[in-house]
């Protein structure tokens, strides 16, 4: 990287602009596609229990709704920033239109560290980010879903403050949502298994047996578990975990060379998907530096933490066993460090692709919401997996017959199917 700081806003303008190359898009097109539509930036004034007012930073960006509403997540981090969640919302127009749903893409957030918050704050943290934005999002302009350190309790207080605004009931405004509260059956296995019918279709083309092969995951939340439960049940081993350590600040990984077993760890881990270090060693696990899990002898590596995880200088620890790299995570793997594994004949799943199950589970409670009707787990489990191998399909058959990568064949589609939205609709 040049020791340039890392800026995925750029990142992905530049993956923008190579694959506009490939399209041969007009001037008028690049130029509406490659920034934001809209961008929200405020301040959220909220009472701590201590008494004081602390101010956080708040975003929203909705990047492009030609083919429907916004949609995309809402992520309490402290390294949340402006560009991240402009790269974020870029991508989740193309995975939108990859996925083939009639959505848009959008991301938003605040900058904030939930450990540090008790529940009555972070409640009032998303209530207020609601009241900052109810004007400019809905179940018609764009619907916010769970991200990095947010789950179905912050969506339900959203959409209680959203519809106290309204006066009325909206529960299409937000995915993600507590399945009694109007969430969807399914929808918190979706992504995780999602991952895993993106490799197992791989792994039929690379001519490998499941039960023949072994992973490692970056990230121990509701991605990684239950992609790592689908996984072993299809007769996969998981020799390696790496999670955020809540007490040193650094990550660190798991390794157990005859198999993490799932029933050991969760009742270990927190809700954030942090590992109790003490009772995992007492259990037989080794604690490894963070970056281990990239180096171990697996045939899969899946990050499903957050992005830039694998990097030109990291890349190099990537053992010449693996074949597959899944991302579960958004943009978990540089560019540069991308050239370097298709050079070496890996496999990359992109996050496009590889995580859109989160997605699309999304839009399936996004529908079931506004219709006031509901499907059962196995009737969502068994749409999510037609659309995601579908999906896969569509972006391999364009990748064998261009000869790129899949990285490159979903941002195709997803870039390709966009800019038809806007031409048709007289935009550009």
């Amino acid at each position: 990287m040049n020791g340039k700081q890392y800026n995925p806003f750029e990142i992905a303008q530049n993956q923008f602009d190579r694959i506009a190359d490939l399209l041969d898009l007009d001037q008028s097109v690049r130029d509406l596609l490659r920034v934001p539509l809209r961008e929200y930036i405020f301040s959220i004034p909220v009472r701590m229990d201590s008494g004081e007012v602390k101010v956080f930073r708040g975003f929203r960006v909705q990047h492009n709704d030609a083919r429907g509403p916004g949609k995309g997540g809402i992520r309490f981090h402290p390294q949340q920033t402006i560009d991240t969640a402009r790269a974020l919302a870029m991508m989740m127009t193309w995975k939108c239109a990859v996925a083939d749903l009639p959505l848009g893409g959008s991301m938003g957030g605040v900058i904030c560290d939930p450990h540090y918050l008790s529940s009555l704050e972070q409640e009032r943290l998303c209530r207020g980010w609601v009241r900052q934005m109810a004007k400019s999002v809905g179940p018609d302009w764009d619907v916010p879903e769970p991200d990095l350190m947010t789950g179905p309790q912050d969506m339900l207080w959203m959409l209680d403050e959203y519809e106290a605004i309204l006066g009325a009931k909206r529960p299409g405004f937000i995915s993600g949502k507590p399945v009694e509260m109007g969430g969807s059956q399914g929808r918190t296995e979706a992504t995780g298994y999602g991952v895993m019918i993106t490799i197992r279709e791989a792994l039929k083309e690379l001519d490998l047996k499941i039960e023949d092969t072994q992973a490692s995951f970056q990230g121990f939340g509701k991605v990684a578990q239950h992609a790592i439960e689908l996984y072993q049940r299809m007769g996969g081993k998981v020799t390696c975990v790496a999670c955020w350590d809540p007490i040193e600040h650094v990550p660190h990984t798991y390794c157990k060379p005859e198999g993490i077993l799932l029933d050991e760890l969760l009742p270990i881990t927190n809700p954030l998907g942090e590992i109790e270090r003490q009772q995992a060693e007492a259990l037989g696990y080794q604690r490894l530096e963070g970056e281990a899990w990239l180096e171990q002898q697996v045939d899969i590596l899946v990050p499903a933490a957050m992005e830039n995880q694998i990097t030109a200088e990291n890349v190099k620890k990537v053992n010449d066993r693996v074949r597959v790299v899944a991302e579960g995570a958004n943009a978990p793997t540089h560019p540069e460090a991308d050239i370097i594994l298709n050079q070496r004949g890996i496999l990359v799943i992109p996050d496009l692709l590889a995580n859109a199950a989160g997605l699309v589970s999304s839009y399936f409670e996004q529908v079931q919401s506004n219709m006031n009707y509901y499907w059962r787990k196995e009737e969502v489990l068994g749409k999510l997996d037609v659309q995601i191998t579908s999906a896969y399909y569509q972006v391999r058959e364009l990748a064998h017959s261009r000869n790129i990568p899949l990285r490159d064949a979903a941002s195709v589609i997803g870039v390709a199917k966009t800019a038809r939205a806007c031409q048709e609709r007289g935009w550009v």
